[in-house]
């Protein structure tokens, strides 16, 4: 494989790369010099950008994923650059490339009989169950991020008009919605929960610690492994499944997607429009097993 060491030598003492980046560069030109042999091509001077176009093909064909392709195409970038930059090569048939669109993935969530059962997991008895009974609650009522969920304040909750101000990604503000249930549960929290975890301290945070202080993000991550632990549920559900969650079962009920959008404090509607995907399918899969016309015989 000429010049692959030099190339490497180049990237680790030049550049200072380390050594799991070289690995990698490593493992991809060698794919590459694989293909070059089964199609007979020995002359790296002569390839060109059709034959790095018939590579991405051949990577396709062996079921690479886009991600996979494209440090497959960084690798190739910075090789040709390299034997452009020592003229080994005449022109950089790598120049053109570009990477190819990424799948995205469909988030994981949560189905309704689960999350009933896991908003009930919290010993309320005590005032960090009903803390985490509240939270739970906050996650599956209103679509909160974690980071947004740690900034309420009590000013910020407006039980009258049953909403919360969000301070969201860039500082940007919006309300969120919720119903009775969340209601009763932030205010048996705030009076039986909330006043005992301060003991003698002030806070003008809605959820607290064990200490008095505000929660951190790591913080209301451990408390729902450990909820989850306790029960032995052996599942991992983060914040971020149960706002999934909220969005879909929103829009399997009939939401419109935009005030979804508004709701979650996303930007672009094309990124609540993963969520109808979901929708989608499980819309199909009942119109399989209900219609008469659709069952299989």
């Amino acid at each position: 494989m000429e010049y692959l060491d030099d190339f490497l030598e180049y990237l680790e003492y030049q550049r200072n790369y380390s050594k799991y980046t070289l690995i990698n560069y490593q493992k991809d030109i060698e794919t590459f010099y694989i293909f070059l042999k089964e199609k007979n091509i020995t002359n790296i001077k002569k390839i060109d950008y059709k034959t790095l176009r018939n590579y991405l093909e051949y990577l396709y064909e062996k079921k690479y994923t886009s991600s996979s392709i494209n440090r497959h195409i960084s690798s190739l970038k910075s090789y040709f650059k390299y034997l452009k930059r020592e003229n080994i090569i005449e022109n950089n048939p790598a120049l053109l490339l570009s990477t190819v669109k990424k799948e995205k993935k469909l988030p994981k969530i949560i189905n309704t009989n689960d999350i009933e059962t896991i908003l009930l997991l919290p010993d309320i008895s005590t005032p960090l169950g009903l803390r985490d009974s509240a939270i739970l609650e906050m996650f599956y009522s209103t679509g909160i991020r974690v980071s947004e969920l740690v900034k309420i304040k009590i000013s910020d909750v407006e039980l009258s008009e049953n909403r919360i101000k969000i301070e969201g990604k860039g500082n940007k503000e919006r309300y969120v919605l919720y119903g009775n249930i969340l209601k009763e549960k932030m205010l048996k929290y705030v009076k039986d929960g909330r006043k005992k975890l301060l003991k003698e301290k002030q806070s003008k945070y809605l959820f607290l610690n064990k200490n008095g202080d505000k929660l951190t993000e790591r913080g209301v991550r451990v408390i729902i492994d450990n909820i989850l632990k306790k029960a032995g549920e052996k599942n991992h559900i983060s914040p971020h499944m149960i706002r999934h969650t909220f969005a879909t079962h929103m829009l399997n009920e009939g939401a419109d997607l935009k005030i979804v959008q508004e709701l979650l404090g996303h930007e672009n509607l094309s990124t609540t429009q993963i969520y109808t995907h979901i929708s989608n399918e499980r819309l199909k899969n009942v119109f399989l097993h209900s219609h008469p016309r659709a069952h299989k015989k």
